[in-house]
């Protein structure tokens, strides 16, 4: 964007936020929790100060589980179609933002990976697979 926002929103549209380009931490989190709730080998995230974060439209459509062992987690997910989305921190000082719902490229690329003794076991790192633009083609009956 040309305001030097980054956008991002769910999938159906209801909810929309920004933040600025090349703003905070990229990491992907191999936790067990963040599995489950994003269902996928991890979540990508940017850990980007609160101050510089903004509902553009929608935070009442925003839903939160937090996990009540947990002091670093949370699960912010759109009512109306699931989608994930960026929640905040406890102590009020980070927003994390879930990468997958970002609508525009944030500059920022991912720096480190964390929790990976935590990674599932049946994951497969990307270079070792296979690689398509689209579907790849059908094989036997499939």
């Amino acid at each position: 964007m040309d305001d030097g926002q980054v956008r991002g929103s769910c999938l159906c549209g209801a909810v929309e936020y920004a933040i600025p380009a090349d703003t905070g931490n990229f990491q992907y989190c191999y936790c067990s929790r963040c599995r489950k709730t994003g269902g996928a080998a991890h979540a990508a995230n940017l850990i980007v100060p609160a101050d510089r974060f903004r509902w553009l439209k929608g935070a009442d459509q925003v839903e939160q589980y937090v996990h009540a062992e947990a002091s670093r987690f949370c699960n912010a997910f759109c009512r109306t179609c699931g989608s994930k989305l960026p929640w905040m921190t406890r102590d009020g000082k980070w927003a994390v933002v879930t990468a997958g719902t970002l609508d525009d490229d944030p500059g920022a690329r991912p720096l480190r990976s964390i929790f990976w003794g935590s990674r599932a076991p049946w994951y497969v790192m990307p270079p070792d697979l296979p690689a398509f633009d689209e579907l790849p083609p059908r094989t036997g009956g499939s």
